[in-house]
């Protein structure tokens, strides 16, 4: 007598008719494998449930944060008076404005005169200041004091050393040069401040180099000198391809903080901007026009908006230049 086949057992044939293993069949319910309850299909839909949790935090980001910075932007609003829609009225009037330009001007003037210096200087003097010889470490401390200080009290020291009576000035009459105009004088004047910035940051920028000197193999030197190479040539060849990067990171953002420069201009050349407002740059001109009881804030921040647009356009020339030198 046959015994009737079970649905839990089916024969499957060979390809030469060879009856082969049963095997079970598969169960639509099958259970999970530590026994548990049958798995279930991952939902495609996300749950609402992180959102909620984050709708708090958005809403006030949005309220106090992201409408504000827009509708600055296409209102002409003024300080303690409601503002009035003008589309994008704020930035035409930018377009002819005179003040805005001489601070674009300044600005940039500032970026090409600054970055190039705080990219090299501070590179040389991590140099000079990574030899250990007895008393090295105060020449270091020497150096990053102008960091630590307040701008304001640097600002105030070097106001007082170019002024016409100041030390400088002193100094040049008793050699018989005369008095120079360094806080009279148009470019003077800004090429003082780039000089306060220069000499406030050295040190800043000179950590940054010391750690990626620390970082360069000694054998490289070494077999450089054994090839004959010089100090110079061991400076172009081994140690300023070692360190690119960091020379990238500097210039990056020394480039940012040139182009956003307020406190030296402001304490040297005064609020007005120096002689007939010429050494007026684009943060004085926000802080100009945008404080005060009858400030314009739509305007002001039509004109951060492009100091904005301006810092980032500067960091991306940066890391695209620094990334054609690698290809």
């Amino acid at each position: 007598m046959k015994t009737p086949a079970t649905p839990s057992a089916v024969t499957r044939a060979t390809p030469d008719g060879v009856p082969g293993p049963r095997t079970a069949p598969k169960a639509s319910g099958a259970a999970a494998p530590d026994g548990g309850r049958p798995a279930r299909r991952i939902s495609r839909h996300l749950p609402l449930s992180p959102w909620l949790f984050a709708a708090p935090g958005l809403l006030v980001v949005g309220a106090f944060s992201l409408y504000p910075f827009f509708s600055t932007l296409v209102t002409d609003r003024r300080t303690l008076v409601p503002g009035t829609f003008v589309g994008l009225d704020n930035f035409q009037e930018l377009l002819h404005d005179e003040m805005f330009w001489i601070g674009l001007r300044n600005s940039t003037l500032y970026v090409l005169g600054v970055v190039p210096a705080l990219v090299i200087l501070p590179l040389l003097l991590a140099m000079l200041v990574q030899r250990h010889i007895p008393g090295i470490t105060f020449f270091r401390s020497a150096f990053y004091t102008p960091v630590v200080a307040s701008i304001v009290v640097v600002g105030l020291i070097w106001v007082w050393m170019l002024d016409d009576r100041g030390l400088i000035n002193s100094l040049l009459e008793a050699v018989g040069i005369g008095k120079v105009g360094f806080l009279s004088d148009q470019w003077l004047l800004l090429l003082s401040a780039m000089t306060v910035t220069v000499w406030k940051g050295l040190g800043y920028y000179m950590i940054i180099y010391l750690a990626a000197l620390a970082n360069v193999p000694r054998e490289l030197h070494e077999a450089a000198s054994v090839d004959g190479a010089g100090a110079v040539r061991r400076f172009f060849t081994v140690t300023v391809p070692a360190v690119r990067s960091t020379m990238v990171l500097v210039a990056a953002l020394a480039s940012v903080s040139a182009f956003k420069v307020f406190s030296e201009v402001y304490l040297m050349a005064g609020p007005s901007g120096g002689p007939a407002g010429e050494d007026t740059t684009l943060v004085m001109l926000v802080q100009r026009v945008g404080t005060g009881l009858t400030g314009r804030v739509g305007y002001a921040s039509a004109i951060s908006v492009v100091i904005f647009v301006v810092t980032v356009g500067l960091m991306l020339l940066v890391l695209r230049a620094d990334r054609k030198e690698d290809a």
